[in-house]
């Protein structure tokens, strides 16, 4: 039990599945949460004894039946896996977390939606502004943007994160500005630093000023983008060349709607228990990456007029090309999850089976994307 309380020590706010052989398991206070939330037998080690320690596991290739139930339960997961064959060794086999999984920070399928996006927040109090950041990890989608702490309430209620970071010593201000119906996690102080939140982003991005990015006199802002990808390097995830772009969020573009405006006309979420939302009414999108811009779109409504035109006419020119309507829509319905599907391959977690799917869903890429050439609609081409 040395090695695995030494490994426990390290991440003290998570549960920690140790792999053992053909089994991940959990031992003492964890055990009992996972046999609790996962509905697996609680046994013990060393019953009788003066070690005896609650015990509670699964196998190892159950991990994707398992995990998704603890994410979903609010839970941080730590995967201790073996780093080498027992076979080759005759001590004790070398042991390390390969990844931690939070409520924000997946790539598991059966954990995330495929038509919603699973968001990792940050939130920085700044002394005239907040700043936000929202990360999806599991699409490489990267915003940023500041203001005041009730602009900054309306883009929560936007985004919907699953997680949000915040400093420390600014956990009751958060909570009184913000409720405490959000997943959040604590981050110590020295995170939140500017210097070292600017030098994480342009490590990151590989360049020496973030100006291409639009986003260099966003210091509040900036801060929340670097406390999300130190978090992410906390968590072990390393490999994230997907997340090759940062977003700045204007506010003067789009129709911020509060908390209770957004509840009160039910776009996506509803008051009542099977109430139909104003997304289920009007979501017919075949796609998941259409689904999520959809839901975009109704959160975050177009101010400028010109852009709003520019919709409609895509609009009207679909309804009077049915036969240009269907050859997109049967192309586009053969495109799989293109996002999440290069970010399996950035992060090495693709599958073969998903290697196809992605050839597969290239081919019909190249297809809409000549049809669009070939429009006589100049928008759309």
């Amino acid at each position: 039990m040395l090695q695995y309380n030494n490994i426990k020590a390290k991440y003290p706010d998570a549960l920690l599945l140790f792999r053992v052989g053909d089994f991940y398991e959990t031992f003492g206070e964890d055990a009992k949460t996972a046999a609790k939330i996962l509905g697996i037998v609680l046994t013990k080690r060393g019953a009788g004894s003066e070690s005896e320690t609650a015990l509670a596991g699964f196998p190892h290739h159950s991990l994707n039946t398992y995990l998704p139930k603890l994410v979903k339960a609010g839970m941080r997961v730590a995967i201790c896996d073996q780093l080498e064959d027992p076979k080759m060794t005759k001590k004790i086999v070398k042991r390390g977390v390969t990844e931690l999984v939070t409520p924000g920070v997946s790539l598991n399928d059966e954990v995330l939606q495929s038509k919603k996006n699973n968001f990792l927040a940050a939130v920085h109090f700044g002394k005239k502004n907040t700043g936000i950041s929202f990360l999806d990890v599991s699409t490489g989608e990267f915003i940023t943007s500041q203001g005041t702490t009730e602009y900054i309430d309306k883009l929560i209620q936007n985004f919907k994160p699953s997680e949000v970071l915040v400093q420390k010593d600014h956990r009751s201000r958060f909570r009184d500005e913000f409720g405490e119906q959000l997943y959040t996690f604590y981050l110590d102080d020295w995170v939140f630093q500017f210097e070292t939140a600017n030098d994480i982003i342009k490590q990151h991005f590989k360049v020496h000023s973030l100006k291409g990015f639009g986003i260099e006199d966003l210091n509040e802002g900036l801060v929340s983008s670097g406390a999300i990808l130190h978090y992410l390097s906390e968590t072990q995830h390393d490999k994230l060349n997907h997340i090759s772009k940062i977003q700045r969020l204007a506010e003067d573009e789009y129709v911020w709607m509060d908390k209770f405006t957004m509840r009160n006309l039910e776009l996506y979420t509803s008051n009542s228990v099977g109430a139909v939302t104003l997304l289920d009414t009007i979501d017919f999108t075949i796609s998941p990456m259409g689904g999520r811009l959809l839901k975009r779109w109704l959160a975050l409504p177009l101010k400028d007029v010109k852009q709003i035109r520019s919709r409609h006419e895509i609009v009207r020119f679909l309804i009077q090309n049915e036969a240009y309507l269907s050859k997109q829509s049967s192309q586009i319905s053969m495109i799989s999850d293109l996002e999440r599907l290069i970010s399996k391959v950035a992060t090495g977690r693709i599958s073969p089976r998903e290697v196809v799917s992605l050839k597969d869903s290239l081919k019909a890429l190249i297809e809409v994307k000549n049809s669009s050439a070939d429009s006589p609609n100049s928008i759309i081409n």
